[in-house]
């Protein structure tokens, strides 16, 4: 939201004061408070009709400072509000005649007193940001009568924005005005169905605006030295998140606002779909499974789509019975099958639903002040809202849910979310304005628990669509409905790689897009990307998507990547373990894992997968495709050729391939099965090397399948010679193997032999060491 006409006037309609000169400060219980007034105070005079901004500093956890401003005390505050992490008491206040100071870690805030109110944030004595005299604000519109409060944080010379939520917007926010409001308005437009009130850049730093309401942001945009942003009300609240690493800034804000769980392996293998309006019952259904499998396609998860319940009845919990006249049978013969089981669910009660009448008696729904229940016929007709700030309500939708559990079913897609009313009522008395984006948190809280409640924690995964901060706690989420074109599909990836720098450690996207059919060119180049992403699904909205229905090409891309994946699920399932401890994301913008190199800091066609491997889908019929390697000697994973990195690379390719590359430095986790996602890791492991360097170490860690380490290995060069440390609590056999050497010299250690070029070392080996020389 734009206030200033240019560097001097005021847009008209508006009134600016703000922060010009600090008065006083306070020091209570670890929180340091400055009193800003708007002008001068040079006399008493001055100290009349006139208004004090009240900034308070304090630090929830180590490396994060918390700012409030607020104008009006006395205004009440009503929910929600986002649950953060913290207790504070750890913070350093210092006071002397120039400056009042907050320090927290490395972290620290300067408050100038005298003169020209400044705020300066930094670290380890280098100036991060800060706040200049004017940029906190309390503004009045004379056209609504409303009031805003508003920060204004600088930005320095080729200092480049990120996150914000999913956002398929260019890549680097700079120069973009970003309202975070929920909205369903799919993949190709400037609305996000995941709103995010955090960035980062890549100076090392974040900023979380600690508001679940409307955010409004002028990046680079109303002032190019700026990040602004603002919200309605009497006071405005955020964190400067302290890296110094960007990866830093992520593990610091996901100890603030939570950690993505850890989704179960299962869930990373190949999902399938009913498809959304199509018709289909228990034979479509069971032809798709059979077909996948006579054509040796591994599956591993099919979703049943909207029409699992009967048409305007959306959210009975109800299976059609004219489709489905056995759902218990059905699903039983599913699960034998070797398949999980995901339906589709959303919070919106239809006036048909038999669920109506029973949460309208018990207050279950949302309603008017009036009293009414809120009702529209936007998605269904005369659908209600379910009312979770009710905890009668969450019992009570949660009790369907079991039942679904207790039937077979391992996973709800958490679709829509995003359309949530503002003129209603909330029985817990929340701002209804506040909680139209924070909505979607308790919705998919309400999910989750039952998952976890009913299969045990790990195995608990959604598919769920709206988020607000937080929300990366109940993993997994998807992007949405995009079109089924190369444009949509690399909004996608836009959209993917800018909620991982918010927060967010799983996404997935519709293989092949989902509005209309793709052409059969789309849908092959779009199964390798989704392939090598976090989690796969096939889906789409008018027509089905078996591979079959498109080529017998198509089917050979599916098994082939569909079974790279599953080969890839230790390595996986270690990047998504790092997710769950450290807040990094499993796909990440390049920028991430390489900050020190300009070229990546506004690359979003491509991506690392964890921090070993990078993947450059291709978005062209002709498999034409540009993508940059940074410095080092990469090795092709297809090929195994290597290639010097540091500059861009033009190639072309089939639809069996796309530019998948380990990076250097790399000890890679190759599994031995190639049919499913969750088997047993460090079962006949195969350990990789590539392009090790003199004076290097490299390492990898495999996990079981509820994230416990079995398998640690250390792999270290000097000279001519790599030692090899082992320590498996697993007792498995694994195998050693130096990438693009067939032939080496001298393998010496205890319990290990070679053969074809590998080492291997028997099951029951604790711990091995062993050297091998080129």
């Amino acid at each position: 939201m734009k206030f200033t006409d240019g560097n001097w006037l005021i847009r008209e309609g508006f009134g600016v004061l703000g922060a010009v000169q600090a008065h006083d400060f306070e020091q209570s219980a670890g929180r340091l408070t400055a009193y800003a007034s708007p002008r001068p105070i040079v006399s008493r005079s001055n100290m009349l009709d006139t208004m004090l901004l009240t900034v308070q500093f304090h630090s929830p956890i180590e490396g994060v400072i918390g700012v409030k401003l607020i104008h009006h005390a006395g205004v009440v505050e009503r929910g929600p509000a986002f649950e953060l992490a913290g207790e504070g008491g750890h913070a350093v206040i210092e006071e002397n005649e120039a400056e009042a100071m907050l320090t927290t870690g490395n972290l620290s805030v300067h408050i100038r007193k005298g003169g020209e109110w400044r705020v300066d944030f930094y670290r380890n004595g280098e100036r991060l940001t800060g706040s200049a005299q004017k940029s906190m604000a309390y503004i009045t519109s004379s056209g609504d009568g409303k009031a805003y409060m508003r920060e204004e944080l600088d930005l320095g010379v080729g200092e480049w924005v990120y996150g914000l939520g999913e956002r398929f917007t260019p890549f680097v926010r700079n120069g973009q005005t970003v309202d975070l409001w929920n909205k369903d308005g799919g993949t190709s437009s400037e609305q996000s169905y995941k709103n995010i009130p955090f960035y980062l850049t890549n100076k090392g730093y974040g900023v979380f605006i600690n508001h679940p309401e409307l955010v409004s942001l002028e990046i680079a945009s109303e002032k190019v030295k700026k990040v602004q942003f603002s919200v309605e009300g009497e006071s405005l609240s955020y964190y400067i998140v302290d890296g110094p690493s960007m990866k830093d800034v992520l593990g610091r804000y996901t100890d603030l606002t939570g950690k993505p769980a850890l989704p179960p392996a299962w869930s990373f293998g190949l999902w399938l779909t009913t498809s959304f309006t199509t018709d289909y019952d228990e034979a479509t259904v069971m032809s798709f499974v059979d077909g996948m499998a006579e054509r040796d396609l591994p599956l591993h998860v099919f979703h049943f789509d909207c029409f699992w319940m009967r048409e305007f009845h959306w959210t009975d919990f109800q299976w059609d019975e004219r489709v489905f006249p056995d759902p218990v049978g059905m699903l039983k013969r599913l699960k034998e099958k070797g398949l999980k089981i995901c339906v589709w669910i959303n919070p919106y009660i239809a006036q048909r639903s038999r669920l109506f009448e029973e949460g309208m008696k018990n207050g279950y729904l949302v309603k008017r002040p009036t009293g009414d229940v809120w009702q529209w016929d936007l998605w269904q007709p005369g659908m209600a809202l379910v009312d979770f700030t009710n905890p009668a309500a969450c019992e009570w939708y949660a009790s369907y849910l079991r039942q679904l559990v207790d039937m077979g079913v391992d996973s709800f897609k958490t679709d829509f979310g995003e359309r949530i009313p503002t003129d209603v009522v909330y029985y817990d008395g929340s701002d209804p304005y506040k909680m139209h984006n924070y909505y979607t948190y308790l919705y998919n809280q309400v999910v989750f628990d039952v998952l976890e409640e009913k299969l045990g924690r790990g195995e608990a995964a959604l598919f769920a669509r709206s988020a607000t901060a937080g929300g990366q706690k109940f993993p997994v989420h998807w992007g949405g409905d995009c079109y089924a074109d190369y444009e949509s599909m690399a909004e996608s990836l836009r959209g993917g790689l800018s909620l991982g720098l918010s927060g967010f450690g799983f996404w997935s996207h519709d293989i092949g897009g989902f509005e209309n059919t793709a052409p059969t060119h789309v849908f092959k180049r779009w199964l390798a990307f989704g392939l090598l992403s976090s989690h796969s699904r096939l889906h789409g909205s008018k027509s089905y998507r078996v591979p079959w229905a498109y080529d017998t090409e198509a089917v050979d891309v599916t098994r082939f990547f569909t079974k790279l994946k599953c080969t890839l699920m230790p390595y996986l399932f270690r990047t998504a373990v790092q997710a769950t401890e450290q807040g990094v994301p499993s796909m990440r913008a390049m920028v991430l894992e390489f900050p020190e190199d300009p070229t990546c800091e506004m690359l979003d066609r491509q991506y690392m997968l964890g921090d070993s491997m990078l993947v450059a889908p291709i978005f062209s019929e002709d498999g034409k495709v540009t993508y940059y390697l940074p410095q080092g000697t990469w090795t092709n994973f297809l090929t195994g050729e290597t290639t010097e990195g540091g500059s861009w690379r033009k190639e072309t390719h089939d639809f069996m391939s796309l530019p998948l590359y380990v990076r250097p430095n790399t000890l890679l986790a190759i599994g031995a099965d190639d049919r499913r996602p969750d088997y047993d890791y460090a079962d006949g492991v195969k350990l990789s090397l590539y392009a090790l360097e003199d004076g290097k170490s490299a390492e990898a860690v495999v996990h079981d399948l509820k994230g416990a380490v079995t398998l640690r290995a250390v792999a270290t060069r000097r000279g001519s010679e790599i030692a090899v440390q082992a320590e498996s609590s697993a007792g498995k056999p694994f195998t050693f193997e130096i990438a693009g050497h067939k032939s080496r010299l001298n393998v010496a250690g205890a319990d290990v032999n070679t053969s074809g070029g590998l080492v291997s070392v028997p099951a029951g080996s604790g711990g091995t060491t062993f050297v091998i020389t080129l």
